[in-house]
C-alpha cells in the first residue's frame, strides 16, 4: 500500500509511522515528506483508522490512517515507533523479527535496567531481552553504534536538553556535586489526548511545575547516561520541569558546580570543541543565553553558558518536538542507514 511514489531513479527507504495521529506523528510525516530518499508507505492510527491525516490536522496531505495489522511489513526499511510505553515494544519485536529496523520514540528502551524501568514506568516489560541490544539515540554521541543498528531508543525531549547542556563538562570531570536542572516545556509535551492539566485555561497565563525533585521519570534515564560519562562514574541530579503556556519548546536552565577554577573562557573553549562540527548544536557566544526562540521549529539545540564563581549556568533550548523527539528520531535514521545527518532536516 504506496501511497508517495518515488521521483527518482535513487533507491529509497520505505517507512511506517506508527501512530501518526499524535504531535510527534504530525512532525515526522512533515519532515519525511521532504527528505528525498524516503517513501511513507503506511501511517498507522488504529483508532482513526479509515480517515485521511488530514480529517485529524488540515495543514497535513490527506495520507490514509490504517490498523497496524494492515501494514505489510515485507515492505518496510524502517518503522518510527509514536506509541505508548510497553505498546510499542511490543510492536518493535514484530518489526524486528519481520526484520524491519525499528525507531522507538518511547521510553521503552531507553532504559537498561529492567528493575528501573518498570519501577518508573509502572509496566512489565513485554521483551525485556532486547534492552541490552538497543542503542540509546543521543546522536552526537552514538553515531559509531547508531550505523547499522537494528533497534534505536530516541532520547526523552526534557534529557535530549539536559544531556547536551552537560556532556562537555562531565566528561571532563569538572563536576564536583549535585547538578540543578529546571526545565520548562510547551504543552505539546504532554501529548494529544486531552487532560484537565492542559486545558486552555489551566496552562494560559501559568506557569507551574510538576513531578520536581527526583520524581519525573526522565530522571533515572539522564543519570544513567550521565554516570556513563563521569570519569568516576558518579553523578547526581534534581530535576525540575515545569509546563508553559505555549505549544511547543524547551527551555532547561542547568546549574553545576564545578571542581578546580576553570575560567568561562576556559568551559567555552571546551564546548566549541566537544561541539566543533555538529550540525545540530550551537554553541552560543559566552555569557549569551539560549531561548525558545533560538531553536523552535528546527532540529538545534542552542546551548549558553554563564559563569558565577565556580557555578556554571547552562542554558539549552530545543524544540520538544523536533530535536526532542522526531527530528532527533530522523536525524537517527539518517545515521543508521549511512545518509547525511541533516538529510531532510532544518538546522
Amino acid at each position: 500500500m504506496i501511497f508517495l511514489k518515488a521521483n527518482s531513479p535513487m533507491s529509497k527507504l520505505s517507512v511506517a509511522i506508527y501512530g501518526a495521529s499524535g504531535y510527534t506523528g504530525f512532525e515526522l510525516v512533515k519532515i519525511l515528506l521532504r527528505h528525498p530518499f524516503v517513501e511513507i508507505i503506511a501511517l498507522t492510527a488504529n483508532a482513526n483508522a479509515g480517515q485521511l491525516l488530514s480529517d485529524l490536522d488540515p495543514a497535513l496531505p490527506a495520507l490514509p490512517l490504517v490498523n497496524a495489522e494492515q501494514v505489510d511489513t515485507s515492505q518496510l526499511d524502517v518503522a518510527f515507533l509514536c506509541l505508548p510505553h510497553a505498546a510499542s515494544a511490543s510492536a518493535a519485536q514484530g518489526l524486528l523479527n519481520a526484520g524491519v529496523k525499528v525507531i522507538d520514540l518511547s521510553a521503552d528502551f531507553r532504559l537498561k535496567d529492567l528493575a528501573t524501568y518498570e519501577k518508573w514506568y509502572k509496566v512489565t516489560h513485554p521483551c525485556p531481552e532486547l534492552l541490552s541490544s538497543a542503542v540509546y539515540g543521543l546522536t552526537e554521541f552514538a553515531r559509531a553504534e547508531l550505523r547499522g543498528a537494528k533497534l534505536v531508543a530516541n532520547p526523552g525531549c526534557y534529557v535530549t536538553s539536559v544531556l547536551l547542556g552537560t556532556a562537555p563538562v562531565l566528561q571532563k570531570g569538572w563536576v564536583a556535586g549535585n547538578i540543578i536542572a529546571d526545565s520548562a516545556s510547551g504543552v505539546s509535551g504532554a501529548g494529544r489526548a486531552p487532560k484537565q492539566n492542559i486545558h486552555f485555561v489551566e496552562v494560559a497565563e501559568n506557569y507551574s511545575a510538576y513531578s520536581i525533585g527526583q520524581a519525573h521519570r526522565h530522571l533515572p534515564e539522564m543519570l544513567q547516561q550521565m554516570r556513563l560519562w563521569s570519569p568516576t562514574g558518579q553523578a547526581e541530579l534534581v530535576f525540575s520541569p515545569h509546563l508553559l503556556p505555549i505549544s511547543r519548546g524547551i527551555l532547561s536552565t542547568i546549574y553545576i558546580p564545578l571542581v578546580g577554577a576553570p575560567t568561562l573562557a576556559d568551559i567555552h573553549l571546551l564546548y566549541e570543541e566537544t561541539y566543533r562540527g555538529e550540525p545540530f548544536v550551537q554553541v552560543l557566544p559566552a555569557g549569551q543565553t539560549a531561548s525558545i526562540q533560538h531553536t523552535v521549529r528546527t532540529n538545534r539545540c542552542s546551548i549558553g553558558l554563564t559563569l558565577v564563581g565556580n557555578l556554571l549556568i547552562v542554558t539549552s533550548s530545543l524544540d520538544n518536538l523536533v530535536k526532542g523527539a522526531s527530528g532527533q528520531a530522523v536525524q537517527n535514521m539518517n545515521a543508521v542507514f549511512g545518509l547525511p545527518e541533516t538529510t531532510g532536516l532544518l538546522p
